[in-house]
């Protein structure tokens, strides 16, 4: 280096050290040498590595701070517990002679970390699923459970089973009262995919429920292959399936149903003809409404009317009649004991939005029937007719002939929910041993109608799971209509009869008896279900599990 070279740097130093137009402070003042460090003129971060600590970098390529990097403290020979594989660790052995619902229900209430894998057998192309489509198919097979009536853990469980028979494991469902919901994430850095789908319609058809079942017993079941296609066309097949029975066979079904319910409490051939008279002009009401337009609730309020003005007309022509047991019988026919048992079933199993709005509508048909029985006997007690509300005192007992009314009323409800003819049989039979408990706890033993009822719709439940169980389908089509004969009839007459008498007191106390009947079926269908779950684990080993509780702090 020349010595003309050697003097150039020093020149330019001192030209920026001692020129006078620098004022900026941060500048450097003069006789003070600071270390460079690296290619920065002065390090600022607060998260700087101090002088003199080493520290050790890690081995991969990406630095440390990154989520998908593991600690430099980690060794792969000696890995903690923590670190499990991509597929998760089955810490739970499912057997597979038990019911689908029970092992989906199983595994919905662990953790995700901890449901075991999904068996690798493909079942549709061989590329693998179609993630959409799958997706697309368990909403649809969960909008036809949730538009039959089924309830939402059920639901969940049944989507949760279609979308792991297709190889989708972490996918979570989710029920709400008219949304159904799924999302699955094929692993942690990828994004999840979400659908959806409105439940807009709901009716009553047991057979179609039962249909949807064994589409989803045979998805699950490991030793069939069916293709996206085939599910897509047997799903299709099921919505276009026709009622089983036609329209006249169910408004006959509806008069007979009301006929047995009168004779329960005490009526006579007479009082049958007029209580099945009253419920099939109600059903037709009902039915043109239906055809017009009109909501649910004017459905039931004009549906409520003819069996009521029946009564009123009996006692007006003084015909030597129980007036009270032709409107029972025709409430019989109208009382909404299907959504209610599914209401209180989803409130206590933990879905409460879905059970909130069951419950709710199962208030507004209530009230459609309240002011539709409430005209007619209101213009019967100003036309003079004397409606004796104490008349709930004087109910005969008859045995054989209160059975056999029973065991017709749940034949008849059984039709009316579009139940498979093969469940007929079992579901009569259940329906004439729910009120053989009943008539000998209330009756022969003197026991509150309350608690007769709990036990009766108990043994109506525990029947029903066991025969599910036998035929791993639905357990609603053997409880719902077994649970007729117990429904509160003659106390919500007797409370609206004299509401319109202008005894409000014994009105409301009436009214809260029946609504204490009706959750008593409810509680006691669920208990009877849950108890079959935990005491007769059909070659089972697992448990559902329950969920934790706060208990209230």
């Amino acid at each position: 280096m020349t010595e003309a070279e050697d003097r150039k740097p020093q020149s330019d130093e001192a030209r920026s050290t001692f020129d006078p137009e620098i004022t900026s402070e941060f500048a450097i003042p003069p006789g003070l040498a600071v270390p460079r460090v690296g290619g920065e003129s002065e390090t600022t971060s607060e998260f700087a590595v101090p002088e003199g600590l080493d520290t050790p970098q890690p081995v991969s390529g990406e630095p440390e701070g990154s989520a998908f990097t593991p600690p430099s403290t980690y060794s792969a020979r000696h890995a903690p517990v923590a670190f499990t594989p991509a597929e998760g660790v089955p810490v739970v052995s499912l057997t597979k002679d038990v019911p689908w619902q029970d092992r989906m229900r199983t595994m919905l209430r662990m953790p995700v970390t901890e449901r075991p894998a999904p068996e690798r057998a493909p079942k549709a192309e061989e590329g693998g699923p179609a993630v959409p489509r799958v997706l697309d198919l368990t909403l649809r097979i969960g909008e036809l459970l949730l538009a039959g009536g089924e309830g939402a853990e059920d639901v969940e469980a049944a989507m949760f089973a279609v979308c792991r028979s297709y190889g989708l494991d972490r996918c979570e469902p989710n029920v709400t009262f008219t949304l159904l919901s799924i999302s699955y994430q094929p692993s942690l850095v990828e994004d999840p995919v979400t659908a959806s789908r409105t439940v807009r319609r709901r009716g009553t058809d047991y057979t179609r429920l039962a249909a949807v079942f064994q589409l989803v017993d045979d998805l699950s079941d490991p030793e069939t292959n069916i293709s996206l296609e085939e599910a897509y066309r047997r799903l299709a097949e099921i919505r276009r399936n026709r009622h089983p029975y036609p329209t006249w066979v169910l408004t006959s079904a509806s008069g007979l149903l009301a006929g047995a319910a009168s004779v329960l409490v005490g009526g006579d051939v007479v009082v049958f003809v007029a209580a099945a008279l009253g419920a099939m002009l109600g059903d037709r009401l009902a039915w043109l409404c239906a055809g017009r337009g009109l909501p649910e609730f004017y459905q039931f309020l004009v549906a409520a009317m003819p069996p009521a003005a029946l009564g009123v007309a009996l006692t007006l022509a003084h015909v030597d009649v129980k007036a009270s047991a032709v409107i029972t019988g025709g409430l019989f026919a109208l009382l909404p004991g299907r959504a209610l048992v599914a209401g209180v079933q989803d409130g206590l199993t933990g879905f409460y939005i879905t059970a909130a709005a069951r419950l709710l509508e199962v208030t507004y048909f209530f009230v459609g029937i309240v002011v539709g029985v409430l005209v007619m006997l209101y213009l019967g007690v100003q036309l003079g007719a004397h409606l004796n509300p104490d008349a709930a005192l004087g109910i005969t007992e008859r045995p054989l002939w209160q059975i056999g009314a029973s065991m017709l009323l749940s034949l008849t409800f059984a039709v009316l929910l579009q139940q498979e003819r093969s469940t007929v049989l079992a579901v009569t039979l259940n329906g004439g041993v729910a009120w053989s408990v009943y008539g000998a706890m209330h009756y022969a033993g003197g026991i509150s109608p309350v608690a007769s009822t709990a036990v009766a719709a108990g043994v109506v439940g525990l029947f029903g799971q066991l025969l599910s169980r036998y035929r791993f389908v639905s357990a609603l089509p053997y409880t719902t209509a077994a649970i007729g004969p117990l429904l509160p009839g003659s106390a919500t007459y007797f409370g609206l009869l004299a509401i319109a008498q202008n005894e409000v007191d014994a009105g409301l106390v009436s009214l809260t008896k029946a609504a204490a009947l009706a959750m008593a079926i409810a509680i006691g269908v669920n208990l009877g279900s849950e108890i079959s779950r935990l005491f007769l684990r059909i070659g089972s080993a697992e448990k559902r599990r329950a969920a934790k509780r706060t208990r209230g702090f």
